[in-house]
């Protein structure tokens, strides 16, 4: 078996970034959303609500959880103890995670907020990360509706958290920012209550400001209601996860598919492309052993030694031990003389 050592120059990495849809159904949109009984009643019902496509019994598309510094809006743990519940565990994990910090809050815009909504999206469905301006998410609350999308378009610096990138959410469409009126800044965040709440394409989450949202619509907000308080031994009649999940499906019932869920996820693919260049006086002979005698070793056929043809099916990569690595196999048999060279591209996805 010959071998051909492969130069640096034969070798071409490329990366092509690659959109696609999030959603279980194939469509960039969402437009049917379902909770579970059994699974808001459950223990993980404390914490954090599962979201599905396109029924009850279907796909989890994305989880809600509602933090809150206090721990109100759930029950404590232990009622003796104030202040420990699992909106506090919610708030507390995503402090750690996003922020790195324990003793500093979630700031949306200008505004300090010890208390949001989290919409995590399933892992598999965001593969590397959201894609930027692809979101348009519409909620409905007692004064009407918002559509929400990232600020990603409209910044130059982007700012970055232990969880990576984070952008803000303003009021708009498909990372485009709406008409602005006298209920918004001209950066798209509210008139009072700061940003709309985060962007974070790299964890693919989004954090909702609540205050921004419960703001009444001549501030900018949809009178969204939801009760964020608890005693030890009373939880709120609704929780704060439900109320979301009914902005949620209230917005996508609006009237109209431009009020269903958009969002995009995004991967990198890294192509690795290996140029192999057999040469005239190269591969012009085999060794397979049809092609010689057993008995004395001689070429069996005459015309094999003045005018041998081969045909090339197969590229073996090895290593310097000669090991194989990879084997890359062409699409039609290839054929190799004296008189013939030829270039043969391969291509490894990683």
């Amino acid at each position: 078996m010959s071998f051909n050592r492969l130069d640096t120059s034969d070798f071409v990495i490329s990366t092509d970034a690659i959109s696609s849809t999030l959603w279980s159904n194939n469509s960039p949109a969402l437009n049917l959303v379902f909770t579970s009984s059994t699974q808001v009643a459950g223990a993980s019902g404390n914490f954090y609500t599962n979201v599905y496509n396109p029924s009850p019994s279907g796909s989890v598309q994305f989880a809600i959880a509602y933090g809150n510094l206090d721990g109100s809006g759930s029950l404590n743990y232990n009622t003796a103890v104030n202040g420990y519940s699992p909106t506090a565990t919610i708030y507390g994990q995503w402090q750690d995670l996003v922020i790195g910090d324990e003793n500093t809050n979630f700031t949306f815009g200008a505004i300090t907020s010890s208390e949001f909504f989290a919409f995590t999206f399933e892992r598999a469905r965001y593969k590397d990360s959201l894609f930027l301006g692809s979101l348009s998410l519409t909620l409905s609350g007692s004064s009407g509706s918002i559509v929400l999308t990232d600020n990603s378009n409209y910044v130059t610096s982007v700012q970055f958290t232990e969880a990576g990138r984070v952008f803000q959410l303003i009021t708009g469409s498909t990372g485009t920012i709406a008409t602005i009126s006298s209920r918004n800044t001209a950066d798209g965040f509210s008139k009072n209550s700061g940003s709309y709440g985060w962007f974070l394409p790299d964890i693919g989450t989004i954090l909702l400001n609540p205050k921004a949202l419960g703001d009444s619509l001549t501030s900018g907000g949809i009178g969204f209601l939801y009760s964020g308080s608890a005693s030890a031994s009373a939880a709120p009649t609704i929780s704060p996860n439900t109320s979301m999940y009914l902005a949620v499906s209230g917005g996508i019932a609006t009237s109209g598919t431009a009020n269903d869920f958009f969002i995009n996820s995004q991967e990198s693919i890294t192509s690795d492309f290996i140029f192999v260049r057999p040469r005239s006086s190269e591969f012009n002979y085999s060794e397979n052993p049809s092609f010689i005698s057993g008995s004395t070793g001689e070429v069996l056929y005459s015309g094999f030694i003045n005018n041998p043809q081969t045909y090339i099916t197969t590229i073996g990569l090895y290593n310097d031990t000669n090991q194989l690595l990879a084997v890359a196999k062409l699409s039609r048999p290839l054929p190799k003389d004296f008189t013939k060279e030829a270039l043969i591209r391969v291509k490894l996805d990683f």
